[in-house]
């Protein structure tokens, strides 16, 4: 249009110079290559595409509610929107997936102590079960921060997997424990080594076998499962050294009182 001169490369001056345009660059446009991806059919609607290169989640959601309070203060209200795309759905998705199973997971500790206490009858124990079941994935999410430093939709789920599995091995040890301590009448020192003795090996063996079994998934094509069982191994692993170097030294320090 008149001789790419550039001079005219502006907005048009009135809303029927516009449609005049557009409808002349619509019939030119071969069979198939219409607008139709780009504004709707009664033209009362426009897409807006923007692109944006390694930003996090986070940085999405930020930018998204940004970009509504820009419309809310200098479009017309008809204009408000919501940012639309994989991308803000996947960012919203791992935002409220991450905080339901975060509640999830707080939810079930409690239950699993609560049983924990009733089971073994002891309000002390079931409270120091909490630390060797917890700090695992904490430890193994701070391990992911300093290497990684970001977190998944599928590695906001680790909590929740691997707590079934980290709890096994407490309630196996604390039952030995208090088994040795009360029928057997073993100081505390002779009960750990009753514990190692009878579920010590067991620990190590299904330690290995569930690490192993999600070591697997670290070489899959999908990031997302690799990560997955990456996170999870290391968080298995973790749960065995708390349960063999740190329960049994908070069981002394709690019992110290009885060591004869």
């Amino acid at each position: 249009m008149h001789g790419d001169d550039p001079d005219f490369h502006t907005i048009p001056d009135s809303r029927e110079l516009a449609a005049q345009y557009l409808l002349l660059y619509e019939l030119s446009l071969p069979f198939g290559q219409d607008l139709n991806n780009r504004i709707n059919v009664d033209k009362s609607a426009t897409r807006f595409i923007v692109f944006l290169k390694n930003t996090t989640a986070k940085d999405q959601r930020a930018m998204d509610a940004k970009a509504r309070v820009w419309l809310k203060e200098n479009a017309p209200p008809h204009m408000l929107t919501y940012g639309s795309g994989l991308s803000m759905v996947w960012a919203h998705i791992s935002k409220r997936n991450i905080e339901s199973m975060l509640g999830a997971s707080f939810g079930a500790l409690i239950i699993i102590s609560a049983i924990l206490i009733m089971t073994l009858r002891s309000f002390r124990l079931g409270i120091i079960s909490l630390i060797p079941n917890l700090a695992p994935a904490f430890m193994a999410f701070g391990i992911w921060g300093m290497l990684v430093g970001q977190v998944g939709l599928a590695l906001s789920v680790i909590v929740s997997l691997t707590l079934g599995i980290v709890v096994d091995d407490t309630i196996h040890f604390l039952s030995k424990y208090l088994r040795a301590r009360r029928e057997e009448n073993m100081d505390p020192v002779h009960a750990v080594r009753h514990a190692f003795n009878t579920v010590g090996t067991a620990m190590w063996v299904t330690t290995v076998a569930l690490v192993a079994g999600f070591s697997v998934l670290t070489i899959s094509g999908y990031n997302v499962n690799a990560q997955m069982g990456l996170l999870s191994a290391i968080t298995i692993s973790l749960a065995l050294l708390l349960d063999f170097f740190f329960l049994p030294a908070l069981l002394l320090m709690m019992d110290c009182k009885d060591i004869k």
